[in-house]
């Protein structure tokens, strides 16, 4: 018996190196697993590599209809839903504020933001179908700190954290538990590979040298945490942050060596 036997998980930028690393583990924990994503030929590939269980839809997460629909098309496979995990997100191409484009501010809030909002906004009737279930926000340490010339980025998920507390204030007494992962630096092409438009990967910009624990993220990493909070184990958390960074927000290890 897995962990989420007769669930239905909901898994945005599913076809990522977080989103797919996530539905691989929900789906060997037994639940029935909805692949959204905008890549259609990755989102049909990974659902047949995971074969029964496994559902894709094709979800821009910047529109309202596009979401209803997906939500129709998982009830209609597995039945209501029970846990919706908003991992989809973008990049800016790094710039300071001053020379940030309109356009790039507007297209990074809208993916980060707006659609974390219109996923909680769409799921939440079917959730209360289900008689409750679980709402996980993927932010970043961004969210917490700052990074220089990340403005879009880091503004976007600072606003899914108060987004995270008024959800789980919102609807505790539907028995939906709503909380955020703060993943560090973790090495999937999100961070590894240049954003379209930039000369620079984000990864470029950090050594996990002076970490507490010096090396890179894996996606398995926020995949174990994230189970864990989606689970009943976690029945007792609600509008609450996990950060999950090796330490990066702690500032550098120093080592101290005697004279």
């Amino acid at each position: 018996m897995g962990r989420f036997d007769n669930h239905t998980v909901l898994v945005t930028g599913g076809t990522g190196g977080q989103g797919s690393s996530h539905l691989r583990a929900y789906h060997a924990e037994g639940a029935g697993v909805v692949i959204a994503d905008i890549n259609d030929d990755g989102g049909r590939a990974l659902a047949a590599e995971l074969g029964d269980r496994a559902l894709f839809v094709h979800l821009d997460v910047t529109d309202e209809e596009s979401w209803n629909a997906a939500i129709v098309a998982a009830e209609q496979r597995f039945g209501p839903l029970s846990i919706l995990v908003n991992n989809a997100g973008v990049q800016n191409p790094a710039a300071p504020v001053e020379a940030t484009d309109r356009r790039v501010w507007d297209r990074v809030l809208d993916i980060n933001l707006t659609g974390t909002f219109l996923g909680i906004k769409a799921a939440v009737p079917s959730l209360r179908r289900n008689g409750g279930g679980v709402i996980v926000n993927i932010a970043s340490t961004s969210g917490i700190g700052g990074t220089a010339h990340y403005a879009p980025y880091v503004a976007g998920k600072w606003a899914v954290r108060g987004l995270t507390r008024t959800a789980a204030l919102e609807l505790g007494r539907d028995n939906i538990r709503v909380n955020a992962i703060h993943p560090g630096v973790i090495a999937t092409p999100f961070i590894t590979e240049p954003a379209a438009g930039a000369d620079a990967a984000i990864s470029d910009f950090y050594s996990p040298e002076p970490f507490a624990i010096p090396r890179l993220g894996q996606p398995d990493d926020i995949t174990r945490a994230l189970l864990f909070i989606s689970s009943d184990e976690a029945s007792f958390a609600t509008g609450s942050e996990f950060v999950i960074d090796g330490g990066l927000l702690l500032g550098p290890a120093l080592r101290y060596e005697a004279a």
